[in-house]
């Protein structure tokens, strides 16, 4: 059975690890070493102290995935769009998962305050998380070419972007603007 749930300490060693595969093996992420657990603790506690949500996924009492959303940019105007991450422990790609994760990490996200979630895909050749997120209402935007360098070659980025909620169609307010 398959469960959503916040991330905990717990969890921080499965984390890494799924984490640490995907620095390795893969061009989602542009790192190229992976951090350590500690690095992935301060992550974390970074993102749940902005009051924004940090899941995890699993299947059978195991962690098989992990997502979370961070501020886009630290200034100011930024304050309503969130950038999303997920990644899957390779045995867990191609059951529909990556797809529940992002689905509740946007419903978390908009309870949040998030209006736009904002993908920043690494590799224009990454159509798993693509389709992942064009499957959950991203809208393709833009790609930057050749902005970064992994495995002796050039990788694109590639930009989505889906409305949350009200999305732009009426002002924002934060909770300290009310």
């Amino acid at each position: 059975m398959t469960k959503i749930r916040p991330a905990t300490d717990s969890d921080l060693s499965d984390i890494t690890a799924i984490y640490a595969h995907h620095v390795l093996h893969g061009t989602g992420t542009f790192e190229t070493t992976p951090p350590e657990q500690r690095d992935m603790a301060a992550r974390r506690a970074d993102v749940l102290s902005k009051g924004l949500p940090y899941l995890v996924l699993e299947d059978a009492g195991k962690v098989v995935g992990f997502a979370y959303c961070n501020w886009f940019k630290p200034r100011p105007a930024y304050r309503f769009s969130a950038e999303d991450s997920i990644y899957l422990a390779p045995a867990a790609l191609g059951k529909g998962w990556g797809r529940l994760l992002l689905t509740e990490l946007m419903a978390q996200a908009e309870r949040c305050g998030v209006r736009q979630m904002l993908a920043v895909i690494g590799d224009s050749n990454n159509k798993g998380s693509i389709g992942v997120h064009a499957g959950c209402g991203f809208a393709h935007t833009g790609v930057l070419r050749s902005s970064g360098w992994k495995f002796n070659r050039w990788l694109d980025v590639v930009l989505m972007q889906c409305s949350l909620g009200l999305g732009d169609s009426a002002p924002a307010q934060s909770a300290d603007e009310k």
